[in-house]
């Protein structure tokens, strides 16, 4: 009988077998580490392949592979177009974790509601298995509020010197927004009889020595306003060292030469944000004269008192809807 290992034909069907062996040795990977089914997004998944046996991290690969269908946790940014938006956005993805941010910026007020916002307590940076507290925070809404037409001008012109002819463009231009004062406010004595509104703009005009003026007079001045320079000299001797004081006093007056007698304050009732209620302000009417040149001057007297008012009546009706914490100021970036 022939031996077949002996039988060239048998010897190299048994190298092919060998060598089939051998490459399905070389060419197989080895898996050291693989996600647990209830820990698929925490555990890495480790393998080796054969040239010289690399190892692989496939960690991102098997979650970018899991969130094809479906996403691991929700994330993202809405900017939303009115406070009730942002109330029902809240309502719809709120947890026990969820909180409020109200930033005050008198340029560009916003408040974020952040969904998946971290737990209350201390933390623990021990904890093997991470923070038990810890959020991503990364499911966000943000309201911008919008400043109204009527507070970005007049903020534009506060503190800003004007020519007449300005003025009055500027006082034509937005005489809806100017309101005469009341009987109780043009007698200028607070009484309980007046209105709240109407006490606080005449503490106000009490504590600058103020006197409010009608829409007409600021028309009427910003037309046919002239100012006419008188200078006296006015000399001071001090008798016991006989030292002489020189001093020219100058005095406005008008054409006739009578003394300039005008209101100082007007009072204007504008909203803060757009489609809101109006505030009513004082505003300070002043004028400058330089030579030939005159400047007049409307200043806002403390605008943030009427911000701060409408920021906080948002800012509690948002927080009374939605039953959040409220923090002001802003979240963790």
């Amino acid at each position: 009988m022939t031996d077949q290992t002996e039988n060239p034909v048998f010897a190299a069907e048994n190298t092919a077998q060998t060598m089939r062996n051998v490459m399905a040795e070389l060419g197989k990977t080895e898996t050291l580490a693989n996600p647990a089914p209830d820990k698929t997004l925490i555990e890495a998944a480790l393998v080796t392949t054969p040239t010289g046996r690399n190892h692989h991290d496939l960690t991102s690969t098997h979650r970018a592979a899991l969130e094809y269908l479906k996403p691991a946790r929700r994330k993202g940014t809405a900017r939303l177009a009115d406070l009730q938006s942002l109330t029902d956005w809240a309502q719809r993805f709120k947890g026990d974790t969820s909180a409020l941010f109200a930033e005050p910026d008198m340029d560009a007020p916003t408040i974020t509601c952040i969904a998946d916002y971290h737990a209350a307590g201390p933390i623990e940076p021990t904890t093997p298995t991470g923070d038990p507290t810890a959020r991503h925070c990364h499911h966000r809404a943000v309201y911008n509020f919008p400043l109204s037409n009527e507070w970005k001008a007049w903020m534009e012109v506060s503190d800003t010197p004007m020519e007449k002819d300005d003025l009055g463009e500027f006082i034509e231009a937005n005489a809806k927004d100017i309101m005469d004062p009341t009987p109780a406010i043009l007698k200028g004595a607070e009484s309980d009889k007046n209105k709240d509104w109407e006490n606080r703009l005449i503490l106000t005009a009490q504590q600058i020595e103020g006197r409010y003026g009608q829409l007409s007079q600021l028309l009427k001045m910003s037309k046919q306003f002239q100012v006419y320079e008188t200078s006296d000299l006015k000399i001071a001797t001090n008798r016991d060292s006989g030292e002489s004081e020189i001093q020219f006093l100058n005095e406005h007056k008008t054409a006739d030469g009578k003394p300039l007698n005008i209101p100082n304050l007007i009072i204007i009732a504008i909203p803060v944000f757009a489609n809101g209620a109006p505030y009513r302000m004082p505003v300070r009417f002043r004028y400058r004269k330089s030579g030939g040149q005159i400047r007049f001057i409307l200043s806002l007297y403390n605008p943030e008192k009427s911000f701060e008012a409408a920021f906080d009546v948002a800012v509690n009706k948002i927080t009374a809807d939605t039953e959040l914490p409220m923090f002001k100021g802003t979240p963790e970036s």
